[in-house]
Parts: structure tokens; sequence; C-alpha cells
């Protein structure tokens, strides 16, 4: 239910050029992808899902990211190592979770790059999506790490890097190409107007450069998907703590041994 209500929440940064008349205020994107990720680390923290050593760890994605960001901004086209770390962790540790690292691992990447501005907002949101998604992909997973997990989040890995590429876009479209003849965003436009300008704009700006990051998040996890999957899963094995209602009573042949001695 709170994934839904994020959910909703973050789409409506990128739906409002289909339903809106103008561009809202900066200052509203922000508080908005702030105020997300805000409330999902505050409800995880509260129900004991984002406990001391999940948030830890958590932190060293966002610094793992941040300088794998710093060393190399981009790759060939559209890849970035940043979406790999967020996929595994979405997928082990379910869709809250990996929408906390994508977010989070943008805002710091983007810290460390220096890369803070307007399109920040849609950035983490966009990212935190990737773990999301992940992280729904994974929920009927069990036992140890297979081929399945690895292929399941290679499929992943390539839907999501052509819906980033999309998500971001939408910054794109409205602030450089407002008003652009055939496929530029303007206010006023019906929704169906809109979203036939908006497939048109990404075809011919983005498709080919979204290629590239969606064929090397799949290459990433099917090189380095199993290993680090695998590791995810034993360090959440020695998080989860079992709470017990009343002690386990003691077997009979063992309480009689007790009683002789």
């Amino acid at each position: 239910m709170r994934v839904g209500a994020i959910s909703v929440a973050g789409l409506a940064l990128f739906l409002w050029p289909f339903v809106a008349s103008d561009t809202p205020p900066a200052a509203t994107s922000v508080a908005l992808s702030l105020g997300v990720v805000a409330v999902l680390i505050f409800v995880e923290a509260a129900t004991r899902r984002l406990d001391a050593r999940r948030f830890a760890l958590l932190a060293a994605i966002a610094a793992i990211d941040a300088a794998l960001r710093l060393v190399l901004v981009t790759g060939l086209g559209g890849f970035s190592p940043v979406f790999f770390l967020i996929l595994a962790a979405g997928y082990v540790y379910g869709p809250s979770y990996g929408f906390l690292a994508g977010s989070v691992a943008l805002l710091a990447s983007a810290v460390a790059t220096g890369g803070i501005g307007p399109w920040l907002p849609y950035e983490m949101v966009g990212c935190g999506f990737v773990g999301l998604v992940a992280g729904l992909a994974g929920l009927r997973r069990s036992g140890p790490v297979t081929w399945r997990d690895v292929a399941v989040l290679a499929v992943v890995g390539v839907v999501t890097g052509f819906a980033y590429g999309a998500l971001l876009d939408v910054w794109d479209w409205t602030t450089f190409y407002r008003g652009t003849p055939g496929f530029g965003w303007q206010p006023g436009l019906s929704p169906g107007v809109a979203l036939a300008r908006f497939g048109r704009f990404y075809v011919t700006t983005s498709l080919v450069y979204d290629s590239f990051r969606a064929l090397g998040n799949a290459l990433a996890v099917i090189v380095l998907g199993a290993p680090v999957l695998a590791g995810l899963l034993r360090m959440r094995s020695r998080f989860s703590v079992l709470v017990l209602d009343r002690p386990p009573q003691p077997t009979a042949a063992l309480a009689a041994s007790i009683s002789r001695k």
C-alpha cells in the first residue's frame, strides 16, 4: 500500500505535461521528490524494515554508485554503471528498499559530481522506480540464486533502461524543446496530442541512446549478477531476526536428562 502511494506521488512529477496547462515551479518538483524519499524512509524506519544494518547497506550502495559516477559519469551511449547495484538491491530486498536505493544513490552521486539542478528530482524518482520494478520482479523468488534470477533481472534491466530514459525525457521535452514544431511540448495541449508528440520526440532523440543503457544493464547483470545477488542474499539472512512469542519447549528426552541432573 505504501509503495503504491509513493509511486502515485512520484508519477505526478512525470505526468503533469499531459494534463497541466503550464510548467510547475521548480521548487514544487524538488519538494515533491525529496518529500517522497523522506516519507518512505520514515515509514520504513517506523515499521522496522529499515534498521541500522539495512540503512548502512543503503549508504554503502549510494557511496559506491557516487564513486562510479564520479569516475565514469556515463559509459557508451546512455549506459551508466550506477544502475546495476540498484537493480540487484531491489531484487533481493524488495520494492520499497529498491526505490530508496535508487533515489538515494542518485542524490549522493549528484552531490559528488556537482550534478545538482532542476533535473535532479526527475533522476531521483526515475531511478527509484528502477529499483522498485526490480523489487516487484523479485517478490516471488526463493532459495539460492539460479540462472532464472539472472535472466529475470536482465530483462528488468532492459525494460527499466528504456523506461528510465523515457521518464527523464519529460524534463528535456518540456524545458529545451518547448514549442518545437511537430514534437515539442507547449501549454494547452490535449493529453492525446501531448502523448503523440512525446512519442515522436522520444523515438527521434532518445531511442538509440537509451538502447545502450538497456543492453548495458542486461550485460552487467549477466556478468556480475549471480555473485552479487548471492552476496546480498547472505547479508539479508544475517540481517533477519526471528522473534519468538515464547521460548521453545525442551523435548521429553532433554527434560528427563535435565531432571536427572
